[in-house]
């Protein structure tokens, strides 16, 4: 798979809390020259970036991000509000609470609620898969493509570990034929990438492929 192959799935990311315009517009930039999939960026710089890009790329944005634990009338808003700003795709956190206490139609309605609020719009579900146990796992590949979201998403790179090879095999064996998958979260290579898509991916969401394609340091998402 050659590297113009690979930056068609990539999200190219900018989430830190204190990513200013300047940062945003650049990562925008790169996106639109390398030809990513979309810019993944916080919510309050959505309008900003959708006016700035002009349509020459997908603007992705998080919705009860990093933690989940905001109440899924929270959620909502913040989802409609990112898509009248111009979001074309929302990453939204699960209440990971709500999933150690087996609490699964409120998320599965959760789920169904912004999907709603989506409409056209994709929705990934990110289930910050370092704090679930297999069986957990499993669980929300089920919910998540019970609740008809277009993605599962592994992570939000702000928790204890990112995406793995083994998470994103898991899935590949459990999610419905409706429900495509993001790595997300310490992807640190084209080798890892590749290997990540061959393994079913269609996305990933990270900030250190582009850096790597333009030689700068990999650091970051």
């Amino acid at each position: 798979m050659d590297v113009k192959e690979i930056l068609k799935h990539v999200d190219h990311t900018l989430l830190l809390q204190q990513a200013t315009w300047e940062e945003i517009r650049q990562i925008c930039d790169d996106a639109v020259k390398y030809g990513t999939a979309s810019v993944c960026i916080p919510p309050s710089y959505v309008k900003q970036a959708s006016e700035y890009v002009k349509g020459k790329m997908a603007v992705c944005t998080v919705i009860g991000f990093p933690n989940g634990y905001m109440t899924t009338k929270t959620k909502e808003f913040e989802t409609k509000d990112a898509i009248a700003n111009g979001a074309s795709e929302i990453d939204m956190v699960i209440n990971i609470g709500w999933l150690k206490d087996q609490k699964y139609d409120l998320i599965e309605e959760e789920i169904r609620t912004l999907k709603a609020a989506c409409g056209e719009k994709i929705l990934k579900v990110i289930i910050e898969t370092c704090l679930l146990t297999d069986e957990e796992k499993i669980k929300m590949c089920e919910i998540v493509t019970k609740a008809g979201a277009d993605y599962i998403k592994t992570s939000t790179g702000f928790s204890k570990a990112g995406a793995t090879f083994e998470d994103i095999q898991l899935f590949t064996e459990h999610i419905g034929p409706n429900v495509k998958m993001k790595a997300a979260g310490g992807i640190s290579s084209l080798d890892d990438a590749q290997k990540f898509l061959a393994l079913g991916a269609d996305r990933l969401g990270t900030s250190r492929i582009v850096k790597i394609v333009k030689n700068e340091e990999a650091s970051g998402y």
